[in-house]
């Protein structure tokens, strides 16, 4: 089989992108690479849509530049789900695209891939016509992948400063002595020193005192408020109990010493 891919990217480029199994294995579409580090960079799992099925290999592929500029593709897998095995065995020539091409010499290079494969099990099921699209759409994408990886990264843009408005000061005239306001004073004239000030509290109090009240009966009424005198205590029940139970107790007590002495008397 052979099949030829236009990539628009010069070829000593890509030549260094097939120099590197980093970046191939970068360039290979849907391929899971191991977690080892220690393992080869183009192994790991590779899913392939094949017809209406999609198989998952697991295997490892190896890259060698040839003494003519193109590279060998070696590769094998076996099948996750399944006993099936498929092997690969490719090269990959580099030639400049030409004038014939309608491009110019450096615009670009024809990626022409050549080789054979070989494959039993679910792969071997279906169609060949099925199995020729699955590996042409596999090597396009490969290509895709090589072209993105020979493409120079851009360089940030870097923003342009922006202009710096500049800051206009007006000049402030000085003030003179004979210029600058004096405040007020504080203690003004017409303050009154002598004027006694009444709580309100107690004003409040006075007015209701004194309203519906004469001058005589407000000069000789008895204070009120927190200036009335505090309430005599009641001691008028206690001296009447103390009158009726005096002689009472001694009535009691007589009583007790006559019986005493009739008593004896008896005996």
């Amino acid at each position: 089989m052979e099949h030829e891919v236009f990539v628009p990217v010069p070829a000593d480029r890509l030549q260094q992108v097939l120099s590197d199994p980093e970046q191939v294995a970068g360039a290979v579409p849907g391929l899971q690479r191991d977690a080892d580090e220690s393992a080869s960079p183009l192994s790991g799992r590779l899913k392939v849509r094949v017809g209406g099925h999609t198989i998952t290999y697991r295997g490892a592929a190896r890259v060698a530049p040839r003494g003519d500029g193109s590279f060998a593709i070696e590769g094998e897998g076996v099948e996750v789900r399944g006993g099936g095995s498929v092997k690969l065995s490719l090269t990959v020539r580099l030639d400049p695209a030409s004038a014939e091409d309608g491009v110019a010499g450096d615009a670009g290079t024809r990626v022409i891939f050549s080789g054979t494969g070989a494959g039993e099990g679910r792969v071997a099921e279906s169609s060949p016509q099925a199995v020729e699209g699955a590996v042409r759409r596999l090597l396009e994408r490969f290509a895709e992948g090589l072209r993105r990886g020979a493409e120079p990264e851009p360089e940030p843009e870097r923003a342009a400063p922006e202009p710096v408005e500049p800051v206009v000061v007006e000049p402030v005239e000085a003030a003179t002595v004979f210029e600058t306001e004096v405040p007020p004073s504080s203690f003004e004239e017409d303050d009154d020193v002598d004027e006694v000030v009444v709580p309100p509290a107690e004003a409040a109090h006075a007015r209701r005192t004194m309203i519906g009240r004469s001058a005589e009966e407000v000069d000789h009424a008895p204070p009120r408020g927190r200036y009335a005198p505090a309430p005599a205590a009641e001691s008028l029940s206690t001296s009447a109990t103390l009158r009726w139970a005096a002689p009472a107790a001694a009535v009691v007590l007589a009583s007790a010493i006559v019986v005493g002495r009739a008593l004896r008397r008896r005996r």
